[in-house]
């Protein structure tokens, strides 16, 4: 009973809590990010270098046994048995894990900035004959006694 107690307030702290939710979050980013990439940021990229579509740029390593190269897409490569390299899927991940960096890097320097240190106000001076801390209002060193201006 004591370890199923144990394991339950491990499962309610709050870090485990806020791990949770945040790999929530991030699942659902990822797949917006995903979408982002694939369908607004690399179709108008493969037209401007000549109607490429990414997720379909691919290099055949070895044909397939149940249909002859050339391909007509990733698909029917895949389909045929084909082993290939995508490097299409790679350059949308490559762009995804850009954009996600860089939202993150946002979210943090958004937040750092809400948890900046305060500026601390002084509260003592040093005397200036015996070099102790004294309170910023004392008129005279309650070490030395000196009269301070």
């Amino acid at each position: 009973m004591r370890l199923i107690s144990d394991f339950k307030a491990f499962l309610l702290r709050g870090n485990v809590m806020d791990l949770a939710v945040g790999m929530v979050v991030g699942t659902a980013f990822s797949g917006m990010v995903k979408s982002l990439v694939d369908n607004v940021i690399m179709p108008p990229i493969g037209l401007l270098i000549g109607g490429v579509d990414f997720s379909n740029l691919f290099i055949t390593l070895k044909e397939g046994s149940k249909a002859a190269a050339p391909y007509v897409s990733l698909k029917a490569a895949q389909d045929a048995g084909a082993v290939t390299l995508n490097i299409g899927l790679f350059i949308n991940t490559v762009i995804s894990l850009i954009i996600v960096g860089f939202a993150i890097f946002m979210l943090v320097r958004f937040i750092s900035r809400f948890q900046a240190a305060p500026e601390t106000v002084p509260t003592t001076k040093s005397c200036p004959e015996c070099c102790t801390d004294i309170p910023i209002a004392a008129k005279r060193c309650p070490n030395c006694t000196s009269l301070l201006t």
